[in-house]
């Protein structure tokens, strides 16, 4: 039988884990997972995005993402 201490320990060691199948057991959706959506863009935003991704080797996707959580 597991002690309450070693429990307790392990409960600190391994909080974000924890935290995570919370989250998991109230939405159902893991923080890593993606999902994919429509958007509409001006021609010169897709062709810059293009180019960052040329110089870059990311997806777009990525380059967005990048930039969103910077802000």
């Amino acid at each position: 039988m597991i002690k309450q201490t070693q429990i307790n320990k392990i409960l600190r060691k391994y909080k974000d884990v924890f935290e995570t199948l919370k989250n998991y057991d109230k939405t159902r959706e893991l923080p890593f997972q993606r999902k994919r959506i429509d958007i509409t863009l001006s021609v010169e935003t897709i062709n810059k995005l293009k180019n960052i991704r040329k110089k870059t080797g990311k997806p777009i996707s990525r380059i967005i993402e990048d930039n969103i959580k910077r802000t």
